[in-house]
């Protein structure tokens, strides 16, 4: 089922989400379902929180950017395999000099900006069957895994831009989080006004 996604604005996108165990109420429908929803905003990554849930779980699929011909051949494989969820993850480590890449985001819809992280990250979570899982991320594959885990700690990528920046886009916020935008996909807006 596409469920509708969180606007900027949502008091649940900035809230530090809390973690689940196995019992949690129909976890594998509400995966299937982020994973429906994802696809169908032609997302790569999508957080709990941006469907009104503020739970560590998030969904990525960073296939899409295999494509790029830019590439190195071992980032594009990593990429084209990089589909998991992610249940109460942690960044162990992040290291290496930040690098810079055009970031947008699902409940920010028609806003791209330059976003520095770090390249290099070492994580810690459990899969949907509730296996913990060790692993090195880096590139792209670390740069979504980032993007997303800041949903969880209640941070967007819009967060990380400079002063500048944010006053430059926050009218455009502002008119996200009433609904004064068109997306391609069902949204929920926390300011929209009733009845229109």
């Amino acid at each position: 089922m596409i469920l509708p996604i969180v606007a900027y604005g949502d008091p649940v996108l900035r809230k530090v989400a809390a973690e689940i165990d196995k019992d949690y109420p129909d976890l594998e429908k509400l995966i299937a379902n982020m994973k429906e929803t994802m696809y169908n905003a032609s997302g790569v990554g999508l957080a709990a929180p941006q469907i009104g849930k503020a739970i560590r779980l998030f969904v990525i699929d960073a296939s899409p950017f295999a494509e790029d011909e830019e590439l190195s051949e071992e980032d594009r494989a990593v990429l084209k395999t990089f589909n998991r969820v992610f249940i109460n993850a942690k960044i162990l480590e992040e290291k290496g000099d930040e690098w810079v890449f055009n970031e947008g985001c699902l409940s920010i819809p028609d806003v791209r900006e330059d976003v520095f992280r770090k390249p290099k990250i070492k994580i810690e979570y459990v899969d949907e069957n509730f296996t913990k899982q060790t692993e090195e991320l880096d590139g792209l594959a670390a740069r979504v895994f980032q993007h997303e885990y800041d949903h969880i700690e209640g941070i967007l990528f819009t967060d990380k831009l400079s002063s500048l920046k944010k006053r430059i886009i926050k009218k455009k916020l502002a008119n996200i989080s009433k609904g004064k935008i068109n997306a391609d996909y069902r949204m929920r807006f926390p300011l929209a006004k009733k009845g229109k």
